[in-house]
């Protein structure tokens, strides 16, 4: 008799709940050497419970054997290449890592006296420094906590500077290449979004814009290099066109790893950016966080900065709070410390020339990519590519999915929205000509696979433990928790 084979548990993988057998426990504790106290008394009896409902019984080696199987489903910079344009997941070095968890760093506390925390000071100062330097302006805030949330600072900032000379104006341009968080950023700060084209080149139509502005413009807020991957070359036009009628330039800086060390946004007119740590200065992201999202800004609009500011004085390091005309603050305490922590320690490891070496490695390899694949795959504009670009395919998802059994993650699928089945790539400068060649390898041979075998690639993937879903079902019926 042939006995029945349970299914390998990284194949078929239990939930905890399932597993748990009442009595196991994933730990021990020694015996008190204090005198016991009754916990209802100390807390009151409402504060304590014997158990936790429904909380998985199980053992040490369970807990470790599930989430250790559960972590080699995972797919990791680590592990390859994330090609998501729009994105920038590279891989981050090391010794970011082993900066933000030295002792003193890691675990600072946010309420700790000024007197005891003058080195963090001295990073955040330092960080702001080599920010402004690398834009080109003239003052930074590191309080955002992520890039959408630069954005809302940024937008914030432009109403209080024009309100402080009499008019906020009422509404914000935003090109069609944009960021697609731009003008959700805009409507909350109160303005109007008015949407300007892009044209037959991927950059934005400036006659088009000039037409559009007037004295209720209070500002454009332009991604450059913009989601196609095409760095706007008429921005110090957008610029005087925008500065004429009196408003002003923000620029999604969330590309700057396209720019860093070759051209400074406040040099060509923009008169306030947020940046992105967490794409261009190293930090793991993705998921949800960490995020970092300081601004730069031009000295007209210093002094609306959020609250406080890093002062220095003979005495050390401390914030300013005496500012009448700041926004005020834009979240707790300071940013996320230790993402700043780590842009800065990649900051300093690469200096000026790495980081130049780094941005040219980004559009080397973007551009390579494109000339390896353009005969297979159309692309979207024929300007030049910057650190990403952008083909167009019918089957862009499909693709996307068929990648998966490659072992590849899937590049940004669908976006920009202003192109029709956009395949959205952005290899970073981290990867080598080897990895780049394998993933054209698989783009290629996937796009052969298309014209003779179709049908495989749209009942891909099929490796993955879960094969390909209805997505119009799950969109629809969403199951949004676990029926135990």
């Amino acid at each position: 008799m042939i006995k029945k084979v349970r299914p390998h548990p990284t194949q078929n993988e239990a939930l905890l709940f399932e597993t748990s057998s009442p009595g196991k426990a994933g730990y021990q504790l020694p015996e008190l050497d204090v005198p016991a106290v009754d916990p209802a008394e100390a807390l009151g009896a409402e504060h304590v419970r014997e158990e936790i409902p429904d909380f998985p019984e199980v053992s040490e080696v369970d807990v470790i054997r599930h989430f250790t199987r559960l972590s080699t489903w995972n797919y990791a910079i680590d592990l390859g290449l994330y090609p998501l344009g729009s994105c920038t997941m590279k891989y981050n070095p090391r010794v970011n890592e082993a900066v933000a968890r030295t002792e003193g760093l890691m675990w600072i506390h946010p309420y700790q006296p000024d007197a005891l925390s003058q080195g963090a000071f001295a990073i955040l100062a330092d960080l702001e420094k080599a920010l402004a330097e690398i834009t080109g302006m003239d003052a930074v805030t590191l309080q955002p906590a992520a890039g959408a949330h630069g954005e809302l600072t940024g937008i914030l900032l432009v109403r209080a500077a024009l309100e402080a000379q009499g008019n906020a104006r009422k509404r914000v341009i935003v090109p069609d290449s944009a960021h697609g968080t731009n003008p959700a950023s805009v409507r909350m700060a109160g303005y109007e979004v008015v949407n300007v084209a892009s044209n037959d080149r991927g950059m934005l139509d400036v006659d088009a814009l000039a037409r559009m502005v007037d004295e209720d413009i209070a500002a454009i807020m332009i991604t450059n290099p913009n989601t196609l991957g095409v760095f706007e070359e008429h921005i110090a036009e957008v610029a005087r066109i925008l500065h004429s009628k009196g408003a002003l330039v923000y620029m999604d800086g969330a590309n700057m790893n396209a720019l860093a060390g070759i051209s400074r946004p406040g040099d060509y007119g923009v008169d306030l950016m947020h940046l992105n740590l967490h794409k261009t200065f190293s930090t793991p992201h993705g998921g949800g966080g960490p995020g970092s999202g300081p601004v730069a800004v031009k000295k007209p609009i210093e002094p609306f900065l959020p609250l406080p500011r890093l002062q220095h004085a003979p005495s050390g390091w401390s914030w300013n709070y005496d500012r009448p005309q700041s926004m005020g603050r834009v979240r707790a305490f300071y940013g996320n410390f230790g993402v700043l922590v780590r842009a800065l320690a990649y900051i300093m490891a690469h200096g000026g020339d790495g980081l130049k070496r780094a941005t040219l490695d980004a559009l080397l390899n973007a551009n390579y990519l494109r000339k390896l694949l353009e005969s297979h795959y159309e692309i979207a504009y024929h300007a030049p590519s910057m650190h990403e670009c952008v083909f167009r395919h019918a089957s862009t998802g499909a693709i996307a999915k068929r990648l998966i059994d490659y072992g590849f993650h899937p590049y940004t699928v669908s976006f920009p929205l202003i192109v029709h089945g956009a395949m959205m790539i952005e290899p970073t400068e981290t990867e080598s000509k080897q990895e780049l060649d394998l993933f054209a390898d698989a783009l290629i041979s996937i796009a052969q696979e298309v014209e003779e075998n179709p049908e495989v690639v749209l009942a891909a993937p099929h490796s993955t433990r879960t094969t390909k879903v209805d997505e119009v079902a799950a969109a629809r019926k969403p199951i949004l928790k676990w029926r135990g």
